[in-house]
């Protein structure tokens, strides 16, 4: 079974990349399976809070080490990712020393009603994969501009977009069989 921790980041109760996150995890083979991150529940990063580490950090941090690859879900936010979104990432890679994030293969993917899609915020993320030494997909991209056609009446992915889904998620499960992965702190 491979285990694939995603992170919307967007809290919306109608979330854009919530609806993406959930039409690619149907389109997922019985083999792999998505375990969500919780990013709502995270207090504000402050490097104080680390000697009584929160919580929520540490639950957080234990649904990453425990998959096999991370799944990012953005939306784009002034060209870049969300505010919740950040936090979460600055949670999971502290205390220093301890980066959960680190070498896990990651895959990008984002809508967002912008026409410019979320090339920025993929680029930004993608920065960050980077730095954590992570090995980063990049054979298919999902940069959604959604439209009112975008999903169906059920809150489904239209086909042409759907079919843009399906490739994306067959690649990354067979990319994440192959890449080498490490651990990095």
């Amino acid at each position: 079974m491979i285990k694939i921790a995603v992170v919307v980041g967007s809290i919306r109760a109608d979330s854009l990349n919530r609806k993406i996150a959930k039409d690619l995890e149907r389109l997922l083979p019985a083999e792999v399976e998505f375990d969500y991150v919780d990013i709502a529940s995270l207090p504000l990063f402050s490097q104080d809070l680390e000697a009584d580490f929160p919580a929520a950090a540490t639950e957080m941090k234990a649904v990453v080490e425990a998959a096999d690859a991370i799944l990012f879900v953005t939306p784009e936010y002034n060209h870049s990712i969300t505010g919740v979104q950040k936090n979460a990432i600055d949670w999971g890679s502290r205390p220093w020393g301890s980066n959960s994030w680190g070498g896990k293969p990651t895959g990008i993917v984002g809508a967002t009603t912008s026409p410019n899609g979320t090339k920025f915020a993929q680029a930004a993320l993608a920065s960050i994969v980077e730095w954590f030494k992570s090995p980063l997909f990049t054979n298919e991209k999902i940069t959604l501009t959604a439209t009112d056609g975008t999903f169906d009446e059920n809150g489904n992915l239209q086909a042409d977009v759907e079919a843009e889904a399906k490739r994306y998620v067959d690649g990354f499960i067979a990319w994440i069989k192959d890449v080498p992965t490490h651990t990095v702190a």
